[in-house]
């Protein structure tokens, strides 16, 4: 049924073979074989030693994908008879399969992500709608939803901010641009209209925001946090089941010092970490490439430092660009915009680590 066919020499290739060939290909991340992990499926065998097969990663994301494929290519290389392997590549992102007692977790939505800071002014949000477009430009289905209910500011840097969600079946359709679905209380107030409320008022805001908006399937959630550590993220554990946090700095001290209470909080509040960004990491001069023409404006590596010492990832840095502040100021993330320039490059570099990070997570939890 496989389509077997006798070589010359006298052996047959079966499906029991390959796999049994892709048993020897573990994983990076998850360390594990991919057979094992069932990222393989649709084993087929065809004349003149053709073999093929499904792989099915767990987010089409996955930074490692090219090192995936040249391993299993090198492993069934190694099997008799075969002449030519063919690798279907596709991703099944995994969800959190844990619910803490007491929390539902959002219909359609596999991973609800905070993106925090211990302080402003850090480009919180500047680094969250860039990695929710970097998911997307990489194949997966995101949303972001705007936490930071007094000074909302996603849906100008998402280029959504003249559109106005329509309601459905008394349900909110989220605004959508870039591949990414939003919302925010900037949609439901005008632009000069300061919101001052207490806590009571934030927290029902924002699970309204969760539980009725229509987000339909959604593999990741990118939530844009007020930063501190106050209503918003208590509300955002209280409702339902994080799968994790990002916590973005810069690398000044008093930065760096915030950033501890932000992973302090995280812990208090049992939600994994999934990693520090560091942004403003450096600035480049004008048409150079050098490293040696890089200035450290506000210092340089303290994320990194600030990752190892609390024993979490390090998921990259961001250099300081005009480009940043253009595209944010005119609602074109860099992302999307310019995917090649070298400041995408670092917001892909870091959305593919993230996306690693939740699923070592995840699937984690069935071991």
């Amino acid at each position: 049924m496989f389509g077997i066919k006798k070589q010359e020499t006298g052996q047959q290739i079966t499906a029991e073979q390959v796999m049994k060939a892709l048993t020897k290909v573990i994983d990076p991340d998850l360390h594990r074989d991919i057979v094992s992990l069932g990222m393989v499926s649709e084993v087929r065998v065809q004349a003149g030693g053709k073999v093929g097969f499904k792989l099915t990663l767990t987010t089409p994301a996955c930074p490692l994908k090219e090192k995936i494929e040249g391993d299993c290519k090198q492993a069934l290389a190694a099997v008799p008879g075969v002449t030519e392997v063919e690798i279907e590549s596709a991703a099944t992102v995994a969800s959190q399969r844990v619910q803490p007692a007491g929390k539902e977790p959002v219909p359609g939505i596999k991973n609800i992500i905070a993106v925090t800071s211990g302080k402003g002014g850090v480009g919180k949000t500047t680094v969250a709608i860039n990695i929710a477009a970097a998911l997307a430009h990489l194949g997966s289905r995101v949303g972001i939803l705007d936490a930071d209910i007094t000074g909302p500011n996603v849906p100008l840097m998402l280029g959504v901010d003249k559109e106005q969600p329509q309601a459905k079946d008394n349900r909110i359709k989220p605004v959508e641009n870039y591949g990414v679905k939003c919302i925010s209380m900037a949609f439901f107030v005008a632009k000069d209209t300061p919101i001052i409320w207490r806590g009571p008022m934030l927290d029902k805001a924002i699970r309204q925001f969760l539980r009725d908006v229509d987000w339909g399937e959604l593999d990741y959630l990118i939530v844009d946090m007020p930063p501190g550590t106050g209503d918003a993220q208590l509300t955002m554990v209280q409702a339902t089941q994080m799968a994790g946090g990002v916590i973005v700095t810069t690398p000044q001290e008093v930065a760096l010092l915030d950033g501890r209470k932000g992973m302090a909080m995280f812990k208090q509040m049992n939600v994994p970490v999934f990693g520090f960004v560091e942004n403003m990491s450096y600035f480049q001069l004008p048409g150079t490439t050098d490293p040696a023409q890089r200035v450290d404006i506000f210092g340089h590596g303290g994320g990194k430092r600030l990752a190892e010492e609390m024993a979490v990832p390090f998921l990259g840095e961001v250099p300081l660009d005009p480009a940043i502040r253009q595209g944010g100021d005119e609602g074109k993330p860099i992302v999307v915009m310019d995917p090649l320039h070298p400041v995408s490059q670092a917001f892909i570099s870091i959305a593919k680590q993230l996306a690693a990070q939740i699923s070592i997570h995840a699937l984690s939890q069935t071991n």
